[in-house]
């Protein structure tokens, strides 16, 4: 019995591991504008501004610590700020 939970705990384990590590990996990753072909580099620039204000806001409602039930008034009201 302690053999097969050892298995199981040790495959656990790795598990956990591999999503850990793998995780930020398949996040969304953010477009520079860049490497964006020269037609649609002025939406890729845009969305890049859209993108960082989000991510900052949503920074700020961290350390307010913002309610869920609040955090889409709160987060719509700084954006457009």
């Amino acid at each position: 019995m302690s053999v097969k939970l050892g298995m199981a705990t040790r495959a656990g384990a790795a598990a956990l591991a591999i999503f850990a590590f793998c995780g930020p990996a398949l996040a969304q990753a953010r477009v520079e504008p860049r490497p964006v072909a020269p037609e649609f580099r002025a939406a890729a620039e845009q969305r890049a501004k859209e993108r960082k204000k989000l991510l900052e806001c949503r920074a700020e409602a961290n350390a307010k610590k913002i309610l869920v039930r609040d955090r889409t008034k709160f987060l719509t009201q700084c954006i457009e700020r």
